[in-house]
């Protein structure tokens, strides 16, 4: 598994992203100083569950629009959406920007095709999940976007 972030070390509102433990799964958390911020860290936790995202060359680009009636089940179908991407494409995201208007998000997804030698994958990740999903914001301003994903 690729190497956690030092949030310590990083101002309060500067985007960053962790890992948590969750039984044989991972979770996966961003935070930031907008939502949007929060989801695009969200989604380079999940690829650093697989990889370390510095690793990711953003030769191609994808986009992704998603919609759903709540800010969590918004994340659930974002990063549920770059897990169908990785898998059938057989490629990694290294790079992401979102941009969410209510109930709607539009992303922009860079990577690369998978190359075994050079990413190692260390896992698959087969889906995100409803398990400790939320999406909040603190009264320092910070956004939180989390969930557990299955391997």
């Amino acid at each position: 598994m690729a190497k956690k972030t030092k949030t310590a070390l990083r101002p309060a509102r500067e985007p960053t992203w962790d890992h948590f433990v969750h039984g044989a799964d991972i979770g996966v958390e961003g935070r930031g100083p907008t939502r949007a911020s929060s989801f695009e860290q969200a989604a380079l936790a999940l690829t650093a569950v697989i990889t370390d995202p510095a690793l990711v060359e953003p030769s191609e680009q994808i986009e992704i629009a998603c919609e759903a009636p709540d800010p969590e089940l918004l994340l659930a179908d974002w990063l549920n959406a770059l897990i169908y991407e990785m898998s059938t494409r057989r490629i990694l995201f290294g790079r992401f920007r979102v941009s969410v208007d209510g109930d709607r998000l539009l992303g922009i997804a860079w990577g690369e095709v998978v190359d075994l030698a050079r990413h190692q994958p260390a896992v698959e990740v087969k889906g995100a999940t409803y398990t400790e999903l939320s999406v909040t914001h603190n009264e320092k301003g910070t956004w939180t976007a989390r969930c557990v994903v299955d391997v």
